[in-house]
């Protein structure tokens, strides 16, 4: 059996395929195929307030290409959300429309809490202690999802207008990063030792160079000394030198710069990274919706 979960961001669109397994009435996921189209349909949300002619274009044709891998791999069921970029847009509505039109595939435009509670429910902290206080800390194109844990009970959840290209295109608020702040000071000020985890594709890219090993969490200073590093560059040279793709070479350093703000203002000093994210989120919605009545 396999499931798709579609993830439409403000930076990149993915598809996830995965293979459900049944063990002994429970069960979970494998990563079968994970496709990432760099859209960024940010750059218009944010700047312009609607999707362009152009973007919305590519945006079909990818969901088109999606429809296309999920019909060969023969999959059962599969979800697809839309993010900041299209809750922004203007004509989000008009282009979900579209693209169910053409190629089949409904689209829903969840709102930040939803897009929260999505990420949290790719269970990051199954192989971690659960009698921990965590803090789940997503950094996407448009908007950074903010969920604190305590003995595996969600204590408060909120997502924040803050995110990598916002910051690129100077849409970024200061009174935004002020309200996270405060989220971030009357939430974790009652909790000492507190874990993060970083979810999201830069976090992943910069776990994989700080050269940490498997499991091991990254540290603040580690991830500080990495973002001054990074920093050091000309982005030609972060593509050129450092071997990272375009676009993820211009977003790294705001992501950067929102997860050290995140740890530094909730006393966090080590984050896991499980290289996990919507997608895996989607998959895991999808399982409890559909198979959980089953177990």
């Amino acid at each position: 059996m396999k499931y798709a979960a579609i993830d439409i961001g403000s930076n990149a669109v993915r598809l996830l395929i995965a293979n459900i397994i049944e063990n002994n009435g429970s069960y979970s996921f494998k990563k079968n195929t994970l496709v990432r189209v760099p859209v960024r349909l940010g750059d218009d949300a944010f700047l312009n307030g609607r999707i362009s002619v152009k973007k919305a274009d590519d945006l079909v044709k990818t969901m088109q290409a999606f429809a296309n891998l999920m019909d060969v791999f023969k999959v059962e069921h599969y979800m697809a959300c839309a993010t900041s970029a299209m809750r922004e847009a203007g004509n989000g509505s008009e282009v979900v429309d579209r693209i169910k039109e053409e190629s089949g595939i409904g689209i829903e435009i969840v709102e930040g809490e939803k897009e929260a509670r999505i990420i949290s429910a790719s269970h990051a902290e199954v192989n971690i202690d659960k009698d921990k206080t965590y803090l789940y800390i997503d950094v996407g194109g448009g908007s950074t999802e903010l969920s604190l844990f305590s003995k595996g009970e969600l204590l408060a959840s909120q997502s924040f207008n803050l995110g990598t290209i916002r910051i690129l295109d100077n849409q970024d608020k200061e009174e935004t990063w002020n309200e996270m702040r405060e989220f971030l000071r009357e939430h974790t000020r009652h909790h000492r030792n507190i874990f993060g985890i970083g979810t999201g594709g830069n976090i992943n890219k910069l776990y994989k160079l700080s050269g940490e090993k498997d499991d091991a969490p990254l540290t603040y200073l580690k991830l500080k000394s990495l973002y001054n590093y990074l920093d050091s560059f000309s982005m030609k040279d972060r593509i050129n030198v450092l071997g990272l793709n375009q676009d993820r070479a211009d977003v790294i350093i705001p992501a950067c710069e929102i997860y050290l703000t995140v740890l530094k203002c909730a006393n966090i000093k080590n984050m896991y990274v499980p290289t996990v994210g919507m997608v895996d989120g989607i998959i895991q919605t999808l399982i409890e919706k559909n198979l959980s009545t089953k177990a």
